[in-house]
Order: C-alpha cells, then structure tokens, then sequence
C-alpha cells in the first residue's frame, strides 16, 4: 500500500506503543498519505474506527484513494474510516470525550508536502513562496516576507526557526523586496548570514522552517491538540506524538509532563524514541524524528491539608 515514495516513520514503534487492538476506536490526527492509517486499519479489524484528519487537499484526495485501494483488499475485514479534512486542532468536534483508545500525531511537515516543488515548502527547487498546508485559506510564505515589518519579521525567524542572526536575515529580505520565489529567497539568506565553520544545515533552513511554522500555526495546532487529548482517550488509551524538531519536542514533553503532574498520563517514553540505523538507511527523513508517548490514567485527587485546630487563620484575632 506504501509507495517507495512515502515510508511511514517509525512504523513499528508507533503500532507497539500506540497499542492498536482490534474492534478499537483511534485517531490519525496527521493522516498524510496514509501510510500510518493504513497500518491501524488493518489491525482494527471490521469493529473498530479509524478517524483520520488532514487540512490539505492534495494529502487528503491522495489519501482517500490509498484507503479505498485497502477497502477494497480487506474487503469485509475493513474498519470504518471516517476521514475529516480539516485541521487536528477541531478534533474536540467529532469526537466525544472518553471514547479513543488510541490517539496519534506525526506532526510537521510532511514528505509530499516536501516533494512538491509547487507548494514552495523546500528551497532545493524554485517555486512561488506559499508553504500553506491547507491551500485553501490563509496567507502566503510570500505574504510574510513581503509584507510583515523588519522588527516583526526578525523576531519570529528566531521564535519560529531559532535562528541567531534573524534580525540580519530579516534586514536583508527587507532590502531585497519583492521575493517572490524560494531560491530568490534562499539566495537573499545564504548572502546575509552565509554558512559557518561546522554548519550541517543551509543557511535558509531555519528561516523557511520560520515561515512554514508562522503560516501555518503549527505550534498552536500542536498545543489544541494536545491540551484536548487526555480528555478524549477512554482510561487505559495511548497517546503517541512524533515530532521533528525542538519546538515541537518540547510542547509534546512539557505537555506529558504536566499530565504527569496532574495525574491524568502516565508518560511511556521517559526519553524520546527515535529511529535505528536498519530505519534510518531505508527512510533518510527519520533521522531528526522523536517520539513520545503517554497513556490515560485515572486522576488521582489531592488531598487537602486540613486547617489547624481552632479554625483557619482568617477566623483567628
């Protein structure tokens, strides 16, 4: 069913922690081309639901033609897939609390997304500033770069991309306006703030990782999500998040934490599960993956101290 194109990362690993079990009810909150969803669905069984969320129309048409390709082979053995195109961040809309016993998110950006030299994601082919994931609404990469104020512009190159010479980049791109594709972009970056000594990356790399995540909301996305999940997993239901990079990360960790800390998940994956060499030969793009995961616990409540004899300290002359 996977194309040599699309290898679902940490495919195994997602299916062990994730815990699918047949007749089940599971979110894909990142469907993509479907390469995790298929892999559920064919666990699930004819009694269990896969619901899977994708906002950009090409994931989701290309998509939805993977999981009728699988209908068709299982037949009768197939789950019922209910497939919403639309972000994970609405998920509290079509599902009810207390009723997945499994939730995953492979957050980011994804392969195809990559891939399509059209969609302006990648600066390693020339194509228009759009980077939207959802094509249908919002503004564009080229919107931002061309429009957003210097002060504006330099500060959420290093919120969004953590790059240290943001405010020289965003000068720079102010000087060189209009941009109007990703290599002129990429050129105007690698100029202002060429590559050190010891650099891995390209100088671009965390400016276009800065406007892809600003256009986007990802961050926000990710943080809906995962202050909705505790409360829409039954009691014993697995939560398994995988992320690409340190923004990301540390959303996912902090948010397992404080469930920790509130009694209502117990965290799986102390530290985050990443690819091994056997993967990382086979599917390059797993490299800088991370995966964490949770299960839902029943809360514990706090008990209070009692106030001290002769009432409390208010009632006190």
């Amino acid at each position: 069913m996977d194309s040599p194109q699309h290898v679902p990362v940490l495919s195994k690993q997602v299916l062990d922690l994730l815990a699918v079990r047949a007749g089940g009810t599971y979110v894909d909150a990142t469907l993509g081309l479907a390469g995790h969803s298929s892999q559920i669905a064919r666990v699930l069984g004819p009694g269990g639901t896969l619901i899977a969320f994708d906002r950009d129309p090409d994931a989701m048409r290309i998509a939805t033609a993977r999981i009728d390709q699988l209908r068709q082979e299982l037949g009768t053995a197939m789950p019922n897939v209910v497939l919403v195109p639309e972000a994970f961040s609405s998920i509290e809309k079509h599902v009810a609390p207390g009723t997945l016993d499994g939730l995953l998110a492979d957050v980011g950006v994804s392969s195809m997304q990559l891939d399509q030299a059209e969609r302006g994601f990648s600066f390693r082919q020339d194509a228009p500033l759009d980077m939207r994931m959802d094509t249908r609404s919002g503004v564009t990469a080229g919107q931002v770069v061309n429009q957003v104020d210097e002060n504006d512009l330099a500060n959420l190159i290093y919120e969004f991309g953590e790059e240290r010479r943001s405010r020289r980049i965003a000068r720079a791109i102010v000087r060189a306006r209009p941009i109007l594709t990703t290599a002129e972009l990429a050129k105007v970056i690698s100029t202002a703030a060429p590559a050190m000594k010891g650099d891995k990356i390209h100088p671009a790399t965390l400016t276009f990782q800065a406007l892809r995540i600003y256009v986007n909301q990802e961050l926000e996305e990710i943080r809906t999500l995962l202050q909705s999940a505790p409360s829409l997993l039954k009691l014993g239901g697995r939560l398994v998040v995988i992320s690409f990079h340190s923004l990301e990360d540390r959303l996912v960790k902090d948010a397992l934490r404080e469930g920790a800390t509130q009694g209502t998940l117990a965290v799986l994956s102390r530290k985050p599960v990443t690819a091994d060499e056997k993967e990382l030969l086979r599917n390059p793009r797993s490299r800088s993956a991370k995966l964490r995961a949770a299960e839902r616990v029943e809360a514990v409540a706090v008990k209070r101290k009692a106030p001290p004899e002769g009432g409390s300290r208010r009632g006190r002359r």
